[in-house]
């Protein structure tokens, strides 16, 4: 593996885009938040007679990116053209070209989104109630992933490209993963933010749980009421100092490092004491190099909930201890609405601009301090100050803590790393699929090439089924869905293999993180929440239900239950997602973020997602006989090789590289060649220092559908020659297990080893159906004490 080095790579913003409720350019948001101005009003677009509230931070100018993600076709997702509008404008302004300034290969793609495309799946459930068939694109939409692979193609981005959920922290997670790809040398340039749009769901949900305010949201004041939801995108372009001072290319500001944490206290409400939070910002000032004097303000997550606002300045003066005081804490949320899933990244380019113009954004609507708050909110209109740096806070549904730290150019931060990178090790897995409970009972089946799964209407599905009383009491499990129990489950398995226990290691188990990947996701709840109140209205809306809709909620229950208190995060990138989430857990591993990560991928497949994948013409009746949809619930403890020798811990194998790559061809279009894949492999092989020889087996993505099998066989052979290397596919045995597909491979390679086969080095691809491909290599620990490989 490629060293990582001791001084951190500086990572500069080159530009920045956006269209919110403010205006459709970044500068028309800057001039409508310095000024205080409410872009609050009733929503036009959606029927709203049945909520808490009319109000909304709406879009109301056209939106037309000029790229065409579903050409012949006229139904569009309003979340994809506020990610795409906002990227044109960040691009344009970086003055950059692809290609000619920066190889493609080098520039990637990190997005975040909270509902990504849920109201094309609105729109498509609602033209099902009324017995029509919708257009089979809209189902495309609705994954997080579609929006990532939508600006890679758009910009013929080949880099590395992945989508992140954590609701309403997201496109701050975006940030985060973007900052250590390029650190990691894996990009020079990272196009990186989010996006979100109205639902019905959503005005629902959060009517459901009253937290909508009658009025525009007034954050930290005495008689908030409630937040306003709100729309639009944000887009940052994201390059390595050496690379822009190279192109020429602008730098407004630099980021200097951020923290994530688990609150793991419920799935909505924050811990009182905003203890999660706190940890989160106290680690962006170590990885940023700050302390709490040098923080003169702080972007706040502020959205005008009793509880949210006094948690949150509990956890800024936990973090920031006497110097909190002095420190300015305001919301944009008053004037935009909350953005969700985009508030990350608008709420980020708030930021970078007020250290560029040196004013301090106010909170608008402001009626009067609140003791349980206490901070300065910057009442009215911006308030010129010296900023050198400044925080930006976002926290999510499910208990998912973000915070950013930027610095004007030329600022403070950047530190010398304090140690030298560790190998990553895995060191316990738990595994749950359709042939059983346990590692053995999938290396039995596949040794015994038991094909898994029954035919279902057209389609092969195999079901994972489980003793669900691992997952807690049934009272708790009434507040989960499948993914969430099979999540618990099989992380609880996987630190019981590693030598932890959530009872008798507890200090452990709180120090450790969970990445979690899943390309369903919550589609269960989703549908379960959403198809009543298509059909009955509003009123039908359900709590319970309503918190289990967004993709990190399997994180968050997982950190409830077993206790984890670790960075957290989820990769949605769609097939490929349990893939990425090695990949991100890898990167925060190495980047010294944590010692220890569970790595769970998990999917549950409900009506009408069997409904979706039956739609679309590439799952019709020949293929359908050919491929097979499961469920699965994976999950795998990596740890610092440090950590695990100091635990006396088992060691499986050495996650020795991992590269993605992007073909960059758009929405559920790939590489007929398998160019995307290749690179994906070549790459990883080169940061595992290894050469195509050294590898044992390459287990393959293939999972029986030949459109997208056939390029990475032609990609296999072209990197491995033919007949020199072991190439195994599984899943068209034991069925795609969407985002779970990487685990799966793992796992069976370990089985591999336990028996005796070759104990080299073996590469795992996973691929999403929108040209996304991760490469991951293992190998086994003993070659590292015999062979030398570096």
């Amino acid at each position: 593996m490629t060293d990582v080095p001791d001084q951190l790579v500086g990572v500069v913003i080159a530009a920045v885009g956006a269209i919110t409720p403010l205006g459709g350019s970044a500068e028309a948001l800057w001039e409508g938040v310095r000024a205080g101005r409410v872009a609050i009003s009733p929503v036009r677009r959606l029927p709203m007679d049945q909520y808490q509230t009319a109000l909304g931070g709406e879009i109301t100018e056209p939106c037309t990116p000029g790229y065409d993600y579903a050409p012949g076709c006229e139904v569009r997702d309003r979340s994809i053209d506020f990610a795409l509008a906002a990227a044109e404008e960040a691009m344009a302004a970086s003055g950059l070209t692809v290609a000619a300034d920066i190889p493609a290969e080098r520039w990637g793609v990190a997005y975040g989104t909270c509902h990504a495309g849920w109201r094309s799946a609105e729109l498509a459930l609602r033209e099902v109630q009324e017995g029509g068939a919708p257009d089979w694109r809209r189902y495309t939409f609705v994954p997080p992933q579609a929006g990532a692979e939508a600006l890679s193609a758009a910009f013929g981005l080949k880099g590395p490209v992945l989508s992140a959920n954590t609701a309403c922290a997201a496109s701050a997670h975006a940030l985060a993963h973007a900052l250590e790809v390029i650190r990691a040398g894996a990009a020079d340039a990272m196009l990186v933010g989010g996006s979100d749009a109205f639902t019905e769901s959503a005005f629902a949900g959060f009517s459901s749980l009253w937290s909508l305010s009658a009025q525009p949201a007034a954050p930290y004041s005495k008689d908030r009421s409630g937040l306003t939801l709100g729309e639009g995108g944000g887009m940052l372009l994201l390059l390595s100092r050496q690379a822009a001072e190279r192109t020429g290319a602008p730098i407004v500001a630099e980021v200097l490092g951020y923290g994530l944490s688990a609150d793991g206290y419920h799935p909505t409400a924050p811990h009182p004491q905003g203890e999660g939070a706190a940890r989160a910002i106290r680690a962006a000032l170590t990885s940023s190099g700050l302390t709490g004097d040098d923080i003169r303000y702080v972007n706040g997550h502020g959205t005008g909930t009793q509880k949210n606002d006094s948690a949150e300045s509990n956890a800024v003066r936990a973090a920031l201890g006497g110097a909190a005081q002095k420190v300015a804490l305001s919301s944009t949320k008053s004037m935009t609405g909350h953005l969700l899933g985009a508030a990350g990244a608008v709420e980020g380019i708030v930021t970078v601009l007020a250290l560029r113009d040196q004013v301090a954004p106010p909170t608008a609507s402001f009626t009067g301090a609140d003791p349980q708050c206490g901070l300065d909110p910057v009442a009215g209109a911006g308030r010129a100050m010296v900023l050198d740096t400044a925080l930006s806070n976002n926290f999510g549904f499910a208990g998912a803590n973000a915070c950013v730290a930027f610095a004007r150019p030329g600022g403070p931060g950047a530190p010398a790393r304090a140690a030298g990178p560790d190998d990553v090790v895995v060191t316990g897995f738990g595994v749950i699929t359709s042939a059983g409970e346990g590692a053995e009972a999938l290396w039995d089946a596949y040794a015994a090439g038991l094909r898994q799964g029954a035919p279902q209407d057209g389609l092969r599905v195999a079901r994972a089924e489980f003793d669900r009383s691992v997952a807690g009491t049934p009272r708790e499990r009434r507040r989960m869905d499948k993914v969430s129990q099979l999540a618990i489950a099989s992380c609880r398995a996987a630190l019981g293999a590693a030598g932890l226990s959530p009872d008798g290691d507890a200090d452990a188990v709180a120090a450790t993180g969970v990445v979690l990947g899943t390309a369903i996701g919550p589609m269960e709840s989703g549908e379960r929440f959403t198809v009543p109140v298509l059909s009955q209205g509003a009123q039908e809306a359900n709590p319970a239900v309503f918190t289990n809709t967004v993709y990190n909620g399997a994180a968050g229950h997982v950190a409830m239950a077993l206790g984890t208190r670790g960075p957290t995060s989820t990769l949605t990138s769609g097939h490929a997602a349990g893939a990425a989430a090695l990949a991100v857990a890898h990167d925060l591993l190495r980047a010294g973020r944590a010692e220890r990560l569970l790595v769970p991928a998990v999917e549950a497949l409900s009506p009408a997602t069997l409904a979706a994948y039956r739609s679309i013409p590439l799952f019709g009746s020949a293929a359908g006989r050919r491929y097979t949809l499961a469920e699965a619930g994976i999950a795998l403890v990596l740890e610092t090789r440090a950590s695990a020798e100091r635990r006396g811990a088992p060691i499986h194998a050495v996650v020795l590289g991992h590269a993605t790559a992007s073909d960059a061809r758009g929405i559920g279009r790939w590489d007929p060649c398998g160019d995307g894949v290749e690179r994906a492999m070549r790459q990883a092989l080169g940061s595992a220092g290894l050469t195509p020889g050294q590898v044992a087996a390459v287990w393959t993505n293939a999972a029986g559908l030949a459109a997208a099998d056939r390029p990475e066989q032609a990609a296999v052979k072209r990197v491995f020659g033919t007949g020199r290397v072991r190439v195994e596919a599984p899943k068209r045995l034991l069925g795609e297990p969407a985002g779970a597909g990487a685990h799966l491979s793992a796992v069976l390679a370990f089985g591999g080893w336990r028996v005796g086969a070759d104990r080299r080095p073996v590469l795992v691809n996973s691929s999403s159906l929108g040209g996304t491909h991760t490469s991951l290599v293992l190998s086994p620990l003993p070659l590292l004490a015999t062979e030398s490989v570096r």
